[in-house]
């Protein structure tokens, strides 16, 4: 729920694309809401929450991911940064951000692409490698996994609107 609400605080667009994405960010809380309600209705226990400490360590982590977007450190060399145990990292970052590690850096990378394909004049070549992707195949088919188009075919249907 907190990443969704930092998507919406965050939102990249402008326009009637904002409003459609806005509008699906709401929706996407709506169903974590009915989620959690129906979870509690069945007396699944909830996971405990996060010490503030573990919290501030999560949240140094995800910076320090975002920092180094082209050569991230390993788990455990992220973990031992923010003085967190594999485990644990991964068991709040799950908790924090609703991703694991790397799906989190991930998807975090192909929404950057998607802004530098929509805003920019890079080629998308240069715009997978500033985001750190070593093969153009793979990030399309990242791309396309995600967003149902081909980074080429989204950027050229950005320049016609």
């Amino acid at each position: 729920m907190r990443l969704a609400l930092q998507q919406i605080l965050h939102c990249p667009y402008q326009g009637v694309t904002k409003q459609i994405y806005l509008e699906s960010k709401i929706l996407e809380l709506l169903a974590l809401m009915v989620e959690q309600e129906i979870e509690f209705q069945q007396g699944k226990s909830p996971i405990p929450p996060l010490k503030l400490d573990d919290l501030d360590r999560i949240h140094q982590a995800q910076k320090i991911l975002l920092q180094r977007l082209n050569n991230p450190p390993s788990l455990i060399d992220l973990a031992r940064q923010v003085g967190l145990n594999d485990y644990a990292l991964k068991r709040g970052f799950q908790q924090v951000f609703g991703k694991t590690v790397f799906g989190y850096l991930h998807d975090y990378r192909l929404e950057q692409a998607q802004q530098l394909l929509a805003t920019s004049e890079m080629k998308v070549t240069e715009v997978a490698d500033a985001i750190g992707f070593d093969s153009r195949s793979y990030f399309a088919a990242a791309f396309r996994k995600k967003f149902g188009v081909s980074p080429k075919a989204y950027q050229m249907q950005c320049k016609i609107h």
